[in-house]
């Protein structure tokens, strides 16, 4: 398991596509997985006698979890290598699915699948991503887009799958399943082989803070990164949870209600990888491209929200799929870009901290936003307040991303900036250095308003 890193230049292709298509699965089977899950809630609501706001929490916890737990697998990831955290990742969350199947109560399910399913999944997520990061610059955010249309893919085939296996199975026999398929973790992790950069530091991090990379938030403009993606986690993984749920309390039948996660997934997948072609390009500044998209994402959810009612359970509800689809456009362009900005915010040799810290900073949307959800659905008796709510608190983290460099045009005449060397990145002492597209040094340059 153990290989020595070999110092050389960002690869920038070779095996870093093996590592994308690893973190391509590892993606899958984590918020793809936790997308789909959402058609279980139902049936675990009537199982328990319990409320929408009740069982939310265990998708809620898991996420949660995931993703407070995520600068922990970031940590252990600087100090042992990708490969060895992933991979016991991927067999923690493999027991805690096994676990839940065997579920006598909510109780279990919170701790089974929300704590040792969700803390496996934060021992793989930031260290796949954070490696690719590291195998990239020209292409770094396609490669990062195709590693995030793992999402997208597996909800496309797990939503119907997840469906058939509740029918033909119930909610038990679907869970242990899915605690055989989250398995293919492990064998993922053992793909990331690790890269050594010039820049990195020649020992791991000293202390917990920082290991943990918490000195970051000393530096304005990852503050200003950091404020703006926590408030949009309030509201950005509610349709993880609750757009199924909405389909059926619009009157579409279990799998149309299916075929509206599936149109949301595929317009999502498909967008990741355009916009991560499309920021690579340096067509535009990537923090103005990170606002635009997340407003966008915003106005998605407020649309979902307001689909009218579907007159018999045989109609197909091209409203409610239209305003899918809708979302998941903006949804998956955004997503992309959230973690490509980061190289030219910390600099490459902190790419793996930050990620740990973003996804951090997502569980307090994640643990708060899918029971807010559930408790106005059982307040209003449907799901359109919570959407509203959501789609506004997406909406204003976008407004707050305005503070970053770069996202706005520039009212004065500027000189080329000095470009980063890929270890560094524009919060380290460089002048005038502009957040730049990777390989594009010319790309971002503002002279007019």
């Amino acid at each position: 398991m153990a290989m020595a890193p070999t110092p050389v230049g960002t690869p920038d292709g070779g095996w870093g596509w093996v590592v994308a298509a690893a973190a391509f699965t590892v993606n899958g089977l984590s918020y793809g997985l936790l997308r789909s899950l959402g058609l279980a809630l139902p049936d675990l609501a009537e199982h328990f006698h319990r409320t929408s706001q009740d069982t939310a929490w265990v998708s809620a916890l898991a996420l949660a979890v995931q993703q407070a737990a995520s600068p922990v697998g970031s940590a252990l990831s600087t100090r042992w290598g990708a490969r060895p955290v992933v991979m016991i990742g991927g067999i923690l969350t493999s027991l805690g699915f096994v676990f839940s199947a065997f579920a006598g109560s909510l109780l279990h399910l919170y701790l089974s699948l929300g704590v040792l399913a969700g803390s496996g999944w934060a021992l793989v997520f930031a260290p796949a991503l954070g490696t690719v990061s590291r195998y990239f610059s020209r292409r770094r955010v396609l490669a990062v887009g195709l590693a995030l249309t793992g999402n997208g893919a597996s909800s496309l085939l797990l939503a119907p799958v997840l469906q058939l296996l509740l029918d033909a199975f119930g909610w038990r026999g679907a869970l242990l399943l899915l605690g055989a398929i989250t398995l293919h973790l492990t064998p993922c992790g053992a793909l990331l082989r690790p890269l050594e950069f010039p820049g990195d530091p020649p020992a791991p991090p000293r202390g917990p803070l920082a290991a943990l990379g918490l000195d970051l938030f000393t530096h304005r403009a990852f503050l200003v990164f950091a404020l703006g993606t926590a408030l949009i986690a309030g509201g950005y993984f509610v349709p993880y949870v609750h757009l199924a749920p909405h389909a059926l309390d619009r009157g579409l039948g279990g799998y149309r209600a299916a075929l509206v996660v599936a149109v949301a997934a595929m317009a999502d997948a498909g967008a990741r990888l355009v916009c991560g072609w499309l920021a690579d390009q340096g067509w535009v500044p990537l923090p103005r491209l990170l606002a635009v998209f997340g407003a966008l994402t915003g106005l998605g959810l407020l649309a979902v929200g307001l689909v009218p009612v579907v007159g018999s359970e045989e109609g197909w509800g091209s409203s409610l799929l239209a305003a899918a689809g809708a979302y998941g456009l903006s949804a998956g362009s955004y997503a992309p870009l959230v973690f490509g900005v980061l190289p030219g915010l910390v600099g490459i040799g902190g790419v793996v901290q930050a990620t740990g810290l973003v996804m951090m900073l997502m569980s307090l949307g994640g643990l708060l936003g899918p029971p807010l959800s559930g408790f106005l659905r059982d307040e209003t008796g449907d799901f359109t307040a919570s959407f509203l709510v959501c789609g506004s608190l997406v909406l204003s983290g976008s407004f707050i991303y305005v503070g970053l460099p770069g996202a706005v045009p520039s009212c004065s005449p500027a000189s080329p900036p000095a470009t980063p060397p890929p270890e560094r990145g524009e919060l380290l002492p460089i002048p005038q250095v502009a957040l730049l597209s990777p390989g594009v040094p010319h790309s971002t340059l503002e002279t007019t308003c």
